[in-house]
């Protein structure tokens, strides 16, 4: 069997953002099939957690997704970036907070299926302030909630955007913590 190749692409739509094309695929059974794919520079996350246990996450709206979305500090991936500099940029840009210890929680697909973006996850430690700069199109404000509260919002249902919710989870892990024990988050009783 070969790996799947694309041998042939048309583009539908090409934004400020994304790149939606029609290709033609050949499968690792040789079989070939068309697929609409979207194109996606990708982007990075970050889990910025300061001295009193504090994390940030950023309540937003999101025409998209029906509404106002809690969400860590993230964005997209400018042209030759790094993951770790497009992190870095968008703490500082969303949350008003550089982090002065790093460490790597892997990668996510966002929507596989049809989407090339990968996100980069980062836990963001030892914190110090600078000022925000929200985009004009972003409608942002800053919460620092308990981790423990946050781990909750995740296994509520609070939380329903992908990448904070595998990045809260990546970072308790990370931790050491338990999620679902005292003081963290509890699953929802069946209905």
């Amino acid at each position: 069997m070969t790996n799947p190749s694309v041998r042939s692409r048309s583009a539908i739509f090409r934004g400020r953002v994304i790149d939606v094309g029609l290709e033609t695929v050949r499968l690792p059974t040789g079989q070939e099939v068309q697929l609409e794919i979207i194109r996606h520079p990708g982007g990075a996350a970050v889990v910025a957690l300061d001295h009193d246990d504090r994390v940030c996450l950023l309540r937003q709206y999101r025409h998209a997704g029906g509404g106002w979305l809690w969400e860590l500090p993230a964005g997209k991936l400018d042209p030759g970036e790094a993951p770790f500099s497009t992190a870095a940029r968008e703490l500082t840009e969303e949350a008003g907070v550089q982090a002065g210890a790093w460490q790597p929680l892997g990668r996510m697909l966002s929507s596989p299926g049809v989407f090339t973006e990968v996100i980069h996850l980062y836990l963001g430690r030892d914190l110090t302030p600078l000022p925000h700069a929200h985009e004009g199109d972003e409608v942002i404000e800053i919460h620092w909630l308990p981790f423990d509260q946050a781990l909750d919002w995740c296994l509520d249902g609070t939380i329903e955007d992908a990448k904070t919710l595998i990045g809260l989870f990546r970072a308790a892990a990370a931790l050491g913590r338990s999620i679902g024990s005292p003081g963290g988050g509890r699953p929802p009783e069946p209905g």
